[in-house]
């Protein structure tokens, strides 16, 4: 059971998520609630007040996600953490507006988003690296070669989303893991295409 501040965020994240952050006013989100213009400012003084309450929930939820990095040394942890990359990315639809936004009302919250968009090219690149050492995937060609990679992999993660939606094509976790695994394919060694065959049959069902 939600409490009345717990109500607000979740249907301003739903309003944010249908027209953007900028565009939602305090009726819009009080109406979603079900509650008064005045009930809501007894709860958060300002729309201020209510972004940066959304964003403290969408960053709790990253940071957790990205603790699940190498819980267990294999090629089904990264498909559990893609999963999860999947559902938070679905949930927090707006979160696009913002990556692209030179100067964000809330620069707090702009540099937060950058800090985690690193992190997660430096896990992946980890990641690369730590397969490579298991004799997965093969050895680095050139140089360089799996840090660009590992950038390709993360505009996959963090756009794919966006990208299908806006071209009116399905959204399925099945087809977001397919799309990010399909990035590494071509570097799998014998072991590491064992190793995936494993995972593959969880890919067909979603």
């Amino acid at each position: 059971m939600h409490n009345t501040k717990e109500k607000i965020v979740l249907a301003s994240i739903k309003l944010f998520n249908e027209h953007g952050v900028a565009s939602v006013r305090l009726q819009q989100i009080a109406d979603e609630t079900g509650i008064s213009v005045g009930n809501l400012a007894y709860h958060f003084r300002n729309k201020e007040a209510i972004v940066s309450s959304v964003y403290e929930k969408l960053f709790d939820e990253f940071r957790q996600l990205l603790s699940t990095y190498l819980l267990t040394p294999s090629f089904a942890d990264f498909d559990g953490q893609m999963a999860g990359y999947f559902e938070f990315f679905k949930t927090y639809r707006f979160y696009i507006t913002d990556l692209f936004s030179a100067e964000h009302p809330l620069p707090d919250i702009q540099a937060e988003w950058e800090m985690f968009m690193n992190k997660m090219i430096l896990q992946i690149k980890n990641r690369i690296d730590f397969h490579v050492s298991r004799g997965e995937l093969l050895p680095e060609s050139s140089q360089g070669t799996y840090y660009l990679i590992s950038e390709s992999i993360w505009m996959t993660l963090v756009f794919w989303i966006p990208q299908q939606t806006m071209r009116r094509k399905p959204v399925t976790e099945g087809r977001y893991r397919t799309a990010v695994w399909n990035h590494l394919k071509p570097y799998f060694t014998q072991k590491g295409l064992d190793t995936f065959e494993l995972i593959s049959p969880v890919l067909s069902q979603n």
